[in-house]
């Protein structure tokens, strides 16, 4: 896997933290230095951490498992959208639902809800009802988009989040511990990254940052998602090599059973014609 080198980092801005008045302690291990009263992180300690991050995603798409993207700040929607949809995961853009991993039977409801007013929608006989109802529906239907339009996919839990902002996501982090599920995070100096399980160190507000590092982390899990996929046909094809295989000395054990069938005729007969002589 392709790792991005400490300019690209710099490039990307990933290096400037917050004020220093801002900042949690247990980011102390990844300051580099304070300037101008703004924390710097230290781009070698995010390297390493991002590795980390980035052979974890990679085990993950390798066992096609889902990854359930958050990131609902300004400038973090867009990219956070674009990353899920390369790689097909589901993600959540816009206020979080409460509830959506610890009470996820009833937000897969709400689903099954939009889904059935789509069929209503769909039906000829949707025009029979009035405009007022259609028009509750529609907006109704509307609301539903906004918020879960973007996981209608995810029939179960997700193996793991990819959040950007844990101080802002705090309630999707608070669902995932409560439930066991694995957290990646780009952690900014004001947050507290003990509390993650893949704490990225780096400037979780300007868009080319995160732009930067989840290109990287996508990347990763796509290349487990491929490497899966070319295992799975290289197993297919081994499959199909082994029963042609397996056919093969089917037919040779059934072409010799018939010579010694054959042979034994001929033995039989040549004793009877003995006997009658």
């Amino acid at each position: 896997m392709e790792q991005l080198t400490f300019d690209q980092l710099l490039e990307a801005g990933c290096h400037f933290g917050h004020l220093t008045r801002k900042w949690h302690p247990n980011m102390a291990p990844y300051i580099f230095m304070e300037k101008n009263g703004i924390h710097i992180i230290d781009l070698n300690k995010t390297l390493a951490k991002l590795e980390e991050a980035n052979q974890a995603g990679y085990n993950l798409g390798r066992a096609g498992k889902k990854i359930l993207f958050v990131g609902t700040k300004k400038q973090a929607k867009e990219i956070i959208g674009n990353a899920a949809k390369s790689i097909n995961m589901p993600y959540i853009t816009e206020r979080w639902p409460g509830g959506l991993l610890t009470n996820f039977v009833t937000i897969r409801k709400s689903i099954k809800k939009m889904q059935q007013i789509d069929k209503m929608m769909n039906d000829p006989t949707f025009s029979n009802i009035s405009k007022r109802e259609r028009l509750q529906l529609a907006r109704q239907r509307a609301k539903l988009e906004k918020t879960l339009g973007s996981i209608v996919n995810m029939v179960r839990l997700p193996s793991a989040l990819f959040v950007v902002d844990i101080v802002k996501e705090h309630i999707a982090v608070a669902e995932a511990h409560k439930l066991n599920i694995p957290v990646f995070a780009i952690v900014d100096t004001n947050a507290n990254p003990q509390i993650i399980d893949y704490p990225i160190p780096a400037n979780d507000d300007a868009a080319k940052s995160i732009q930067t590092i989840l290109e990287s982390f996508v990347e990763s899990v796509k290349k487990g998602y491929n490497d899966r996929i070319g295992a799975m046909e290289d197993a297919e094809k081994e499959d199909e090599e082994f029963n042609e295989e397996k056919l093969k000395e089917k037919k040779i054990k059934v072409m010799e059973a018939s010579v010694d069938a054959e042979e034994e005729g001929k033995g039989n007969k040549q004793r009877r014609t003995r006997k009658k002589e």
